[in-house]
């Protein structure tokens, strides 16, 4: 496993880089310094290392890579630093560290970490957990026990929860005033690290929960990670100037853009789940399961991600987003939507219920009762009906000029669409609404339709198509890659892939260019399964293969979905397995017509031709 030197200060293992790749957005690291504009799957600009008017330069959320198709500057968020910044190597990582508010490792002496640094790592985090599980045993004693709690309980019984309702999401009190700290004396820097103190300048401590109703937020094996604190309102004060809701910041423990409240209890509520119902907040999880829903969930004060949404579709296919009526509803379901769009697959969907004006999860459902609750859920809107109606606020026309800038707005988005199906039914209802012919609309959009064969940027000089060639290129026979560049570059656009081969080693006698590259990355990721591209490609920085290898990131693949691209790995993995087999029983056989053929030989050629003869057609 690669390391990187610090000279004096040690080094950085390679594992902390990893983590580190896959814990910062590549997209937020590089629009703080160069504004991004989305375009279909990724995000672009003009680019920063060489002048240009038209924006050459592409972001890749999902590969956490960007490149300048103009002056081929390309990498991850560490070689932007290095490159923007002028940074060398060890200053880009301290930085990205300090963004994602975390401490760089130093490893001194060798290049692993030593089964007893290995170890108290390991400790270490499991004491945030428990500490962590402390804090939530503390509030929820609190709740029963401390002598100001009534106020919480009054609360939580006048918005209709039971005990049991209380007991399944382990609700909790934080007391007035600093009791955490006192109760747990020899915590306070584990406290500090896990958000529940705050640290003065003065190196005093205080709770970052007071008089607070708590929410405990659980990760997916039911481990509390952070919290979620309510003011309680009480007669006769003011809570105008104090934040309604409290959430735990960032810490190694938790992270919010990943996170979801109220997943875990879903998952042990339910054996089977349908469909998922995304919610605004802690309360309305909890007063929708206490009327029987039990599969509401809600993000944690940020808008939903692309994490959130692959989560949710690992779960089920169908997800429901319920928002208030207002501006800020229809926004979070915009930015739900534009998240989902690019993951959208096969059988998936998502739609979007806005409640009246005044109204929240908890009062309609009293209001209306679990049926006709679950009857409007049933009636969401779907995506295309609030896509199509958000595009054309503020268009109010039906003439051309209308209808051009309809497809101006749509086609960030359809040209980002992984699905092609759905995306072919997407520009059918726009070729409706606009009376134009479909193959006409897909040209517009700039997208391959299902029987023009057109594609992104064909036809326009110096732009690249959906294949990463310019429109001016040799004939396909001519561009057509070895099967091993094949399989590379489907493994660098989708690191998983590796998981479909099962011993990796067994490829290393093909005698093919690049198979030993090709098997040290399937064994790379075998043994770290959480690789992302920009990841994978930190650990060839230093070596001859990298730079190849990055030039293959930069590969736009036709394919729209990731069964496609499964296929056509699994088919040059196969297809090279054959040929090497093929050219194998070729040579035996001449050994065997020269009569020089060993006993193991015999043996090997004789289960050859075997394997050939069941293959036949019959």
């Amino acid at each position: 496993m690669i390391r990187y030197n610090l000279g004096m200060a040690g080094r950085i293992p390679s594992a902390f880089i990893d983590e580190l790749i896959n814990r910062v957005d590549i997209v937020e690291v590089i629009d703080s310094r160069v504004p991004l504009k989305k375009a279909g799957r990724e995000y672009e600009a003009c680019c920063p290392f060489h002048n240009e008017k038209t924006p050459s330069f592409k972001v890749n959320p999902t590969k956490q890579f960007y490149h300048c198709f103009g002056c081929k500057a390309g990498g991850s968020a560490i070689t932007f630093l290095m490159e923007y910044d002028h940074l060398d190597f060890v200053e880009a990582i301290e930085e990205l560290a300090k963004m994602a508010g975390v401490e760089v490792p130093r490893e001194e002496g060798g290049s692993r970490f030593s089964p007893e640094q290995q170890q108290a790592q390991k400790q270490a985090k499991t004491n945030l957990y428990e500490l962590m599980g402390q804090c939530d045993v503390f509030y929820r004693q609190q709740l029963r026990q401390h002598a100001q709690s009534q106020v919480a309980i009054d609360y939580l019984k006048g918005r209709g929860l039971s005990g049991e309702i209380a007991a399944r999401y382990n609700l909790g009190y934080a007391p007035p005033g600093n009791t955490l700290g006192p109760a747990m004396p020899n915590q306070t820097d584990n406290l500090v690290t896990t958000g529940m103190l705050i640290r003065k300048d003065t190196g005093e401590t205080y709770d970052r929960f007071r008089h607070r109703i708590m929410f405990p937020i659980r990760d997916s094996r039911g481990r509390v990670i952070a919290f979620g604190g309510r003011i309680i309102p009480e007669d006769n004060q003011s809570t105008d100037k104090v934040a309604k809701y409290l959430n735990s910041p960032e810490t190694p423990l938790f992270h919010k853009g990943r996170e979801l409240y109220g997943l875990y209890e879903v998952r042990k509520a339910l054996r089977h789940i349908d469909r998922l119902l995304v919610v605004e907040g802690y309360m309305d999880v909890i007063a929708l399961a206490q009327q029987g829903i039990d599969y509401a969930v809600a993000s944690l004060g940020t808008a939903c991600t692309v994490e959130h949404i692959q989560k949710l579709f690992r779960l089920c296919s169908d997800v429901v987003f319920c928002f208030d009526g207002d501006r800020a509803g229809h926004e979070a379901a915009w930015r739900a939507l534009e998240n989902t769009l690019p993951a959208l697959q096969g059988t998936q969907q998502i739609r979007f219920l806005f409640l009246p004006d005044g109204e929240d999860p908890d009062s309609m459902i009293r209001k209306i009762g679990k049926q006709a609750f679950e009857e409007k859920i049933d009636q969401a809107q779907s995506l295309s009906e609030y896509f199509f109606s958000h595009l054309r606020e503020g268009i109010g026309r039906h003439d051309l000029e209308a209808h051009r800038t309809l497809i101006e707005r749509a086609k960030p988005y359809l040209q980002g669409m992984a699905d092609a199906a759905y995306r072919s039914l997407l520009v059918r209802e726009l070729a409706s609404y606009t009376k134009k012919d479909e193959r006409e609309v897909f040209g517009l959009l700039g997208v391959k339709g299902p029987s023009t064969g057109q594609a992104l940027g064909q036809g326009r000089p110096g732009n690249y198509s959906a294949q990463g060639t310019t429109a001016n290129r040799p004939s396909d026979k001519a561009m057509t890659p070895s099967l091993v560049r094949t399989a590379l570059r489907c493994l660098i656009h989708s690191p998983g892939l590796a998981e479909t081969i099962e011993e990796p080693k067994s490829l290393s006698q093909i005698d093919q260019p690049g198979i030993g590259l090709l098997v040290d990355l399937l064994e790379n990721l075998k043994l770290n399964p959480t690789l992302n591209t920009a990841a994978l490609l930190e650990r060839w920085r230093d070596r001859d293969e990298g730079k190849h290898l990055a030039k293959l990131a930069t590969w736009q693949s036709p394919l729209n979905d990731l069964e496609s691209l499964q296929q056509e790995f699994l088919g040059a993995i196969e297809r090279l397995q054959a040929k090497h087999l093929s050219a194998r029983t070729d040579t035996l056989l001449a050994k065997s017509n020269q009569g020089t053929l060993s006993t193991d030989e015999k043996s090997e050629l004789q289960s050859l031709l075997s394997r050939n003869n069941r293959q036949d057609p019959v």
